[in-house]
């Protein structure tokens, strides 16, 4: 199944989307499918709001772009890259996925007998066992014959301009032995940081997950001995840079843990576990106290501030520093508990979007936040606009007698002014 020059699809162009479709645009003929005409007129415009792709690149790059998916019938290759989320019950939700699975049915010309490819992040079995019996199902096509399937899991970590798509190594798997030569010829074009062969589709999909998971679990154990010491009125960072010094000594920190692949993947692969009879105890402990940090830290921050609640600013509400992705963000829960401490809450980011905040969680951003004082100072998001004001800019927020928490520990070895009566850090 050697494709020499192939007609590639890429479907969905948000953060993993548009830079592999980018990088795919440099040597075949690639059509960007996405369903939000927005999108589609801003990437024409040389716009990425995602900030993944620079606005020259964009508009040097032969990618085509569309939001009609009459544009994209017989192509060789569909790749699969829409979001895989948990429901409210913290379970998968395959919705996004299978839609765009419905429109590749749609799409396929037997007599191309394309390879549709998923990089979305799912538990093992999703693509032989759930996506290709639907393509079947829509179609009237038989896998195996008329068209094939692969997998390749997505890597992207938002704002992360070292290990892009074009340099990192691509996992690729395939459902026969031509397939995959075929993937490992087409992705290995195109990064170079070489590919590795699966043994099988479902290890490519089981990889990516513990991947996640896998960082979760350490995050977690940081937190929680951040818990235990906060017990003892001592610091975890000045435990961890002692420990630091040993040579084997994995250098995780604590924190809240967001996003659209630490705070899920688990999530999948707990889902499947159960299905299978297995209990993933670690798993699954490890995502309790995650998803517990926020609500914790609240407290004590709370009692940092003497039990008082008053006027507070969060700095950052995005889910990691410098980007603009609010997907999961567990700032959001830390501010729904500072809330229900009793505190006035002012949110201040200049990397998040207004209108998105508002749409996805109710909450408003103040562009002028910066320019009052607050009770209660929370830096929650070292972005490096933060980092550049300073302990001296930071702390001219904090009133007569208020608080500044450090949930990053930014201004670790700073000394604080004297109106500063309180510092609070993991």
């Amino acid at each position: 199944m050697k494709m020499d020059q192939p007609k590639v699809v890429v479907l969905g162009l948000g953060y993993v989307g548009l830079p592999l479709a980018i990088a795919l645009a440099d040597t075949f003929d690639v059509r960007g499918l996405d369903i939000d005409e927005s999108r589609i007129e801003e990437l024409r415009r040389g716009h990425d709001r995602t900030r993944e792709i620079t606005p020259d690149r964009l508009v040097a790059s032969r990618l085509q772009l569309t939001a009609d998916v009459a544009d994209c019938v017989g192509a060789n290759v569909y790749i699969v890259t829409v979001p895989t989320p948990v429901d409210a019950d913290n379970r998968p939700d395959l919705g996004p996925l299978m839609s765009a699975t419905r429109a590749v049915a749609g799409l396929i010309d037997a007599a191309c007998t394309p390879i549709v490819v998923y990089e979305s992040t799912v538990y093992p079995g999703v693509t032989e066992e759930v996506c290709a019996p639907e393509i079947e199902r829509v179609s009237g096509l038989v896998c195996g014959r008329d068209f094939f399937v692969g997998y390749s899991p997505e890597r992207i970590n938002p704002g992360d301009r070292e290990h892009t798509v074009d340099r990192i190594t691509k996992v690729v798997s395939g459902q026969t032995p031509a397939v995959l030569d075929a993937l490992a010829d087409l992705y290995g074009r195109i990064t170079t940081g070489g590919v590795f062969r699966a043994a099988s589709i479902k290890a490519a999909e089981a990889a990516k997950v513990i991947e996640n998971a896998q960082r979760d679990i350490n995050i977690a154990f940081m937190n929680e001995i951040a818990q235990i010491f906060a017990r003892l009125g001592m610091s975890v960072w000045d435990v961890l840079e002692a420990a630091g010094t040993k040579w084997n000594f994995l250098k995780f920190q604590p924190g809240l843990v967001g996003g659209h692949c630490i705070g899920v993947d688990p999530y999948y692969l707990s889902f499947r576990a159960n299905e299978l009879g297995h209990d993933p105890r670690v798993i699954l402990a490890g995502r309790a106290i995650n998803d517990g940090m926020a609500e914790w830290t609240a407290g004590e921050i709370h009692h940092a501030a003497g039990g008082q609640a008053g006027s507070a600013l969060v700095l950052g509400l995005t889910f990691k520093e410098d980007v603009p992705d609010i997907r999961n963000s567990k700032v959001v829960d830390l501010v729904a508990a500072l809330e229900r401490h009793g505190h006035d809450v002012t949110i201040h980011d200049p990397h998040a979007d207004a209108n998105e905040t508002q749409h996805e969680y109710n909450l408003k951003l103040d562009s002028g936040a910066l320019s009052r004082r607050y009770d209660l100072v929370v830096l929650a998001v070292a972005h490096q606009v933060y980092r550049d004001m300073g302990v001296a800019d930071v702390t001219a927020l904090v009133a007569d007698g208020g608080t500044l928490a450090d949930l990053k520990n930014a201004f670790a070895k700073a000394t604080l002014p004297a109106h500063v009566a309180h510092h609070w850090q993991l």
